[in-house]
């Protein structure tokens, strides 16, 4: 049989990736947010502007060339004229940033770490050990990530980082800081992310449900919830860092 906790978090992932699936023209949450988006994109006369100069390419084109669903979203440079994010690119965000390759391999890494500690103690420093953290992470980081998408969608709060780019070190040090607790809005300013601070903290609590009783208490939901902040932290430097160090290491002289 198949013990306790893994159906139950095996139940609970299915659960987001059900909320994840929900077709953009029909979930209610996200056709909102794409209404609100299709009247500022008019007001601000921004229809003409073409999808590869805005990094944006699910907001214009034919049906066909769409990129999937899996594919993930291109960086978008902070010094951009901003074009809130539609409803497409919002499910792209989430599913990408839940089975996307580097989150996938980030899973992997601090699984491998636990089996190797033996934490939990419950899951043992086997194989089975691994798979068990590797799924619990993962229901979580679903969990987080269709919360942080879906709740946004209500005011308008979008979950991506756009890069300083070419900017002072400082300021782009200050910028991986700053959107780490803030986020955009329809109208392009930063406010704080109150999306994220409900989903980074309820999915840490709401996966007391489903962890071992070693770790299924409030003192633990609060560790992680910080290290959730921390782990998007690191996230949004290798957003704004990666694409250089990739410039560098595959750069061909001429």
């Amino acid at each position: 049989m198949i013990p306790r906790r893994a159906r139950q978090h095996v139940c609970a992932l299915l659960f987001s990736m059900c909320l994840v699936a929900i077709p953009p023209a029909e979930g209610q949450i996200f056709a909102h947010v794409t209404a609100r988006n299709e009247s500022l994109d008019q007001s601000n006369g921004q229809s003409q502007q073409s999808p590869e100069t805005s990094g944006q390419p699910d907001q214009q084109g034919s049906q066909t060339n769409k990129p999937s669903l899996v594919t993930p979203l291109k960086p978008v440079a902070a010094s951009e004229p901003y074009r809130p994010i539609t409803a497409r690119q919002r499910l792209r965000w989430t599913i990408t940033n839940t089975i996307g390759p580097a989150h996938l391999a980030g899973g992997t890494i601090t699984s491998a770490f636990g089996t190797a500690l033996d934490r939990p103690e419950e899951d043992g420093p086997h194989w089975g050990g691994f798979a068990e953290r590797f799924g619990v992470r993962l229901t979580g980081v679903a969990t987080s990530n269709v919360m942080e998408a879906g709740v946004g969608a209500l005011w308008g709060e979008d979950p991506r980082y756009f890069r300083e780019g070419d900017g002072p070190f400082r300021a782009r040090i200050m910028s991986v800081i700053k959107q780490t607790f803030t986020a955009r809005r329809p109208d392009g300013n930063f406010a704080p992310a109150y999306a994220r601070f409900v989903a980074i903290s309820g999915s840490n609590f709401l996966s007391n449900e489903w962890r071992p009783d070693s770790e299924a208490n409030n003192h633990d939901a609060v560790l992680r919830t910080l290290e959730g902040f921390a782990g998007r932290m690191s996230s949004n430097a290798w957003s704004e860092f990666w694409p250089d160090v990739k410039a560098r290491l595959f750069h061909r002289g001429r």
